[in-house]
């Protein structure tokens, strides 16, 4: 493949679709031709710091104009982009900038206030101006060089990042857009809520890659959402169950036709919440698998195929069938591929999927084989769709995000010692799964010397639930039994579902407990 010139496609974009409605945040509006020249005028900024192809470059947004702004003036700088979560703590922040060798930030004003010592230098795009796009002022850059490190959740310890090649960045826009339901147009516009240094970004550049038009709002604020949903501005959107279930919380009663798709993925659609936004909207569904290591999606279950998934009252996560360019194989522990039906260990292989992990102890490419060993537990079917069945460990997926319990423990047990914690994952209609801590006979005043790590936490790892409990269930050779702790949880109190769970008591306790829920 020939070098990649991100300015010169770019460009085209601005040239063909000029006068058209590109973003639509909370503020403003952005025609294309104003965003490809504001993306023109950081990727200039960027040079002029002296950024070089192959540097490393974080993204600190909000979902907003200039996010998309400053994604496109990264890949015309030939930059390495390193998108960060505003929602990260200082020491998750500080540990991806480290990894990832990061020499300059683009932020807003609003967030360049909170940058750390230690981050390097920071540069607010909002006053920059925009200039003309001439794809001569900017480099090409080699198919295998880096493009872009996402950094994962941290399911087995601190995140690792996923560095993606310019080539894999370059497939993934194709592979991504011919994986849509509904070729975009003129007249289509997205409604995007997650963090934009998630799958949001991906969408929207494959949204604008057709001419299409994209709303971006900072959260899921229900008297935002509703009324874009009920004018019919938007006929898609992407809404992850925990985001999904936030909407049909707020929409209940409503009858709302003017989504023909709404793309949910990151976490499995339980059938209670996916007959609720049915009865909403109408069977507009359409369930995707996707990681961190391969630009989504991997798997696809198409609106018309989730609805007969789901009709025949089946309970299991069936998540669909690989999408362009995907290839799947399930392997049992000894890696050896295992038969339509049988569960084993989900490896994806793609063009387009990372080329390996860089973490504090430098990269490490993917296996020989190219495969990638996902981590999930799972099976194809005789019609070749994926089935999710698990995980490997007990990682917690809750609000979209992948918490180890251990990293969560690691935080906490200081202001418990000598008390044992151990954290597991309650399952629920609206997190996905809520983080529980149980801490084994704390000494009174526990929930207070708690308080100040859970607010040093990155906010999506913090427990919202904690228990006390006389002891905690242990193996033949003294090993926390999580599954134990969980299934107990369950038999012996009821959740309160919504955005502030709570555990109310069955029965009276065979065993003293106390719990109590956080904000």
């Amino acid at each position: 493949m020939r070098p990649i010139s991100w300015a010169a496609e770019i460009a085209v974009l601005g040239q063909r679709y000029g006068d058209r409605v590109a973003i639509a945040d909370a503020t403003d509006t952005v025609t294309y031709s104003a965003l490809m020249a504001k993306a023109s005028g950081i990727a200039h900024t960027l040079m002029a710091a002296g950024i070089a192809p192959g540097d490393a470059v974080a993204t600190l947004f909000r979902n907003t104009a200039d996010a998309a702004a400053a994604m496109l003036a990264v890949m015309m700088s030939g930059a390495v982009e390193v998108p960060i979560n505003p929602a990260l703590g200082a020491a998750d922040r500080l540990h991806c900038h480290t990894v990832a060798q990061v020499r300059l930030v683009l932020t807003s004003e609003a967030l360049a206030a909170g940058c750390e010592a230690g981050l390097g230098r920071v540069i607010a795009v909002d006053s920059i101006d925009g200039r003309p796009l001439r794809p001569e002022d900017f480099p090409s850059v080699a198919p295998d060089a880096p493009a872009r490190i996402v950094f994962t959740s941290g399911t087995t310890g601190k995140p690792k990042g996923a560095v993606h090649a310019q080539q894999g960045r370059w497939i993934a826009n194709l592979m991504l857009r011919a994986a849509l339901p509904h070729a975009p147009n003129r007249d289509s516009r997205v409604l995007l809520m997650t963090p934009f240094s998630h799958g949001t970004s991906l969408m929207t550049f494959a949204y604008l890659s057709a001419g299409a038009s994209v709303a971006l709002i900072d959260g899921v604020d229900p008297t935002l959402v509703l009324p874009l949903l009920e004018s019919g501005t938007c006929d898609a959107m992407f809404a992850p169950p925990t985001v999904l279930a936030k909407i049909v919380d707020a929409a209940d009663g409503l009858v709302i036709t003017a989504l023909h798709t709404i793309f949910c993925g990151t976490a499995v659609l339980k059938p209670t919440l996916y007959r609720r936004a049915k009865a909403i909207f109408g069977p507009v569904v359409r369930v995707t698998y996707g990681k961190s290591e391969v630009f989504n999606p991997i798997t696809v279950l198409e609106a018309a195929e989730t609805e007969a998934w789901y009709a025949q009252g089946n309970g299991d996560a069936c998540v669909g069938w690989p999408a362009p360019g995907v290839e799947i194989a399930i392997h049992d522990e000894n890696g050896h591929p295992l038969p339509p039906g049988e569960t084993g260990e989900v490896m994806i292989r793609a063009q387009h999927l990372m080329t390996g992990y860089v973490t504090t102890e430098g990269f490490r490419p993917i296996r020989a084989d190219g495969y990638h060993d996902t981590g999930d537990f799972g099976h194809l079917d005789g019609d070749g769709r994926l089935h999710l069945t698990g995980r490997l460990a007990d990682v917690i997926k809750s609000g979209g995000y992948k918490i180890s319990p251990d990293e969560v423990e690691r935080e906490l047990a200081p202001a418990l010692q000598p008390s044992e914690i151990a954290v597991v994952g309650i399952p629920s209609d609206y997190w996905g799964e809520i983080v529980l801590a149980a801490v084994e006979s704390p000494a009174p005043g526990w929930e207070a010397r708690l308080e100040p790590a859970l607010q040093a936490m990155t906010p999506y790892k913090r427990p919202r639930l904690l228990i006390a409990l006389d002891e905690l269930p242990r193996n033949g050779i003294g090993k926390i039994m999580r599954s134990t702790i969980r299934s107990e949880i369950l038999s012996r109190f009821r959740l309160t579902q919504g955005a502030y769970p709570a555990l109310e008591e069955r029965a009276s306790p065979s065993r003293s407990s106390r719990a109590g829920a956080l904000d």
